[in-house]
């Protein structure tokens, strides 16, 4: 009777542990968005959604988007109107750095234009890659995520769910914006909150 009582007990910390350790998603305020409005943050993007019965081949080709998961026609129409609730936004914009992927180019196309971006190798998908192949890439995602950005202006980057879970286990949904407050002088990032797909209605109803 103790070792099932102890069995129950154990079970019960063990369940509390990795509850407390699940990354919690801030859902972005007005406020949020006013903040952005004044510059300063970097904008991670999820490229749109994708059709998972078409998935990447290993090694994908960079040069042959046929070897790569696509946007979906939904998801080009989904990305089309974050374009323009971006602009509805009217915040600043920086330098748009994209992974090479042609989900995250055609995505950022969508939204900022063909001749906006800088395509940066070292933010391409990492989930098919070992553990060496990650390290610049991880080191790149943490460069942009906490090198300073000017007051009038947010830094924008176009890349992957499993990239963002490197540094920092948050795996965001297609389409979603992460907002970071990047802090230069000790080389790190915070995260400050999220905007999901669904949640830009309820951001600019106040908007004109």
């Amino acid at each position: 009777m103790k070792k099932v009582l102890l069995f129950i007990l154990l079970t019960f910390i063990l369940s509390s542990v990795q509850a407390t350790d699940e990354f919690v998603i801030t859902p972005a305020t007005k406020h949020h968005l006013q903040m952005i409005q004044e510059g300063g943050y970097v904008l991670f993007i999820r490229h749109g959604p994708t059709d998972a019965s078409r998935p990447d081949h290993v090694p994908i080709d960079l040069n042959d988007c046929n070897t790569q998961r696509p946007l979906t026609d939904e998801g080009r129409q989904l990305m089309s109107g974050i374009a323009e609730a971006i602009k509805q936004a009217n915040f600043p914009l920086g330098s748009i750095h994209t992974s090479p992927l042609c989900r995250a180019i055609e995505t950022t196309e969508i939204l900022f234009g063909s001749d906006s971006y800088l395509v940066e190798r070292y933010l391409m998908y990492v989930a098919a890659l070992t553990s060496a192949e990650k390290v610049p890439i991880i080191a790149k995602t943490h460069e942009l995520l906490s090198g300073s950005v000017p007051l009038n202006e947010n830094r924008i980057m176009v890349a992957h769910g499993p990239n963002l879970v490197e540094v920092m286990d948050y795996f965001p949904v297609e389409g979603a914006v992460v907002i970071f407050r990047p802090d230069a002088a000790n080389n790190r990032f915070e995260y400050i909150a999220s905007i999901e797909p669904d949640h830009w209605a309820y951001l600019l109803s106040d908007v004109e």
